[in-house]
């Protein structure tokens, strides 16, 4: 359920309000090249307030994308996957990548307690070395002739199967 946080408090006032709904998960985005689809996620895991939103790479996000929502988010900029899985530590990286997936996301009992949900550029996907080193490799099941969903998306469906899991009865 969405609040009305009051529009005349401060961004850092809005987050301290924010801080205890938080969810214990964090979404990443891995060399996305896509500065509109990253700023669309932001926006989106605002809307499931996620922990952090970690954007790997150097590409930047489209603020107009992200609505404004930056502004209430705590954003991590790190520079490569090295950096990554340092900041992660042992919380469990779950990456959605369609070719190499081990489990479909609606075939998923429950998401970790921490997870990070690890998603790669449109283009490229996720590389061999991240997807190596990460937890598990999920797929979103899609059909027709299309490979892939825009990573804005896809991100988008796995918050909304996390908080599914969360809240059903």
């Amino acid at each position: 359920m969405a609040i009305n946080a009051p529009i005349d408090e401060s961004p850092e006032e809005v987050r301290a309000l924010l801080a205890p709904l938080r969810h214990d998960f964090s979404v990443a985005v891995y060399s996305c090249e896509n500065a509109f689809a990253v700023g669309a996620i932001i926006r989106v895991a605002h809307s499931f307030l996620a922990r952090e939103i970690i954007v790997i790479g150097n590409a930047p996000y489209y603020e107009k994308a992200s609505m404004g929502m930056q502004k209430y988010e705590s954003i991590v900029k790190l520079a490569d996957e090295t950096a990554f899985f340092a900041h992660v530590g042992e919380r469990p990286v779950w990456a959605f990548e369609k070719e190499r997936a081990r489990q479909a996301v609606y075939d998923v009992d429950q998401f970790p307690k921490g997870v990070v949900l690890l998603f790669g550029s449109e283009r490229f996907g996720l590389p061999v070395t991240v997807l190596d080193r990460v937890d598990h490799v999920i797929a979103i099941p899609m059909y027709g002739i299309n490979n892939s969903f825009p990573v804005a998306i896809a991100a988008g469906i796995a918050m909304n199967e996390w908080a599914r899991r969360k809240h059903r009865a």
